[in-house]
């Protein structure tokens, strides 16, 4: 991505959530990028679900731009276990920066969105204008919903306040500096870990979620990054972008190309009584490409490798030690 230090110069970007998986991506991308002026405050030094902190937050830092990545994230389980805290803690914090920043005049505010937002049997691949026809999975669905309302938030003050809120729907993403947590962590980085330690153990099988006929959609986490920054410099408009690779993979093929890949040669069990959750999930991702110019660069089997390698570098030895 080329340097444009023009665009950033006069501009002091926050990025929530910026010590995050995403966020760490694009804190680096931005600065990559010319943006000498990010600031990525902690939980500790604010908590974006207080009124009072988020007020703090704005007037000791000022910020020009937001771009919201702060989120309460996990896999099914997760999901299943904390309805209730997935639906407060994303909807307060994503209403709260909204308004607030429009109340101190931040001249752009990024947010984004999810995939669980699309209906459960929303067409494949994902459109923009499908996004309300339906409920979303079950499983995730206070999740999506609650990311959702931002959407409604967004469109709104643009309407009335003229307020410039952009909205990004990202797939599932992946990369190294993933959530290797398998209470909480999504499919990728939870198979990888069971992959290699099961190697490690010397194991011959390793139990997988649901039936393995569910179709996911994976963008590599820097590419996401990418994609985010250049919205932030180029995308101005109302509609939602998703942002994706546009291929999908079904989780069996998935764990069989993450069993290869980890160098596993045990077999693979299905735990059908753990829920596949949404049926398909595969983006049309037309409108980045189209507005912002945004293409996806990193193979599915090249983002494997490196989130394996980094696994391997910065985890196994850990668990070693332990």
């Amino acid at each position: 991505m080329a340097r444009e230090i023009g665009f950033w110069a006069d501009k002091t970007v926050l990025v929530t959530g910026g010590g995050g998986f995403l966020g760490q991506h694009v804190v680096a991308k931005l600065r990559a990028d010319g943006c000498e002026r990010v600031i990525a405050p902690s939980k500790r030094d604010y908590d974006l679900r207080e009124k009072e902190q988020i007020v703090r937050l704005f007037e000791h830092l000022q910020p020009d731009m937001v771009i919201h990545l702060a989120a309460v994230v996990g896999g099914i389980g997760a999901n299943r276990l904390h309805p209730g805290e997935f639906f407060y803690d994303n909807a307060i914090m994503g209403i709260e920066l909204i308004e607030h920043a429009r109340r101190m005049k931040v001249r752009k505010f990024v947010c984004l969105g999810t995939i669980c937002a699309y209906p459960k049997f929303a067409p494949v691949p994902f459109r923009e204008e499908d996004l309300w026809n339906g409920y979303p999975e079950e499983t995730n669905a206070p999740y999506g919903l609650a990311k959702k309302m931002l959407l409604v938030q967004a469109q709104a003050y643009r309407q009335e306040y003229g307020f410039n809120c952009i909205y990004l729907l990202p797939v599932n993403l992946y990369g190294p500096k993933d959530n290797f947590d398998p209470r909480t962590s999504h499919v990728i980085p939870a198979l990888i870990k069971k992959f290699l330690e099961a190697k490690t153990r010397g194991e011959h099988t390793v139990t997988c979620w649901g039936t393995g006929s569910a179709s996911r959609e994976f963008l590599y986490v820097e590419d996401a990054a990418e994609a985010i920054v250049l919205a932030a410099k180029h995308y101005n408009y109302p509609e939602p972008v998703n942002l994706g690779a546009g291929h999908e993979i079904t989780i069996r093929q998935l764990a069989e190309l993450l069993r290869e890949l980890t160098g596993f040669e045990g077999e693979l069990e299905w735990d059908a009584t753990q829920p596949d959750g949404q049926p398909r999930r595969s983006l049309d991702v037309s409108r980045a490409k189209r507005e912002f110019g945004f293409l996806a660069k990193t193979s599915l089997s090249d983002g494997l490798r490196r989130t394996i390698e980094w696994y391997q570098t910065h985890k196994m030895p850990l668990l070693r030690e332990n």
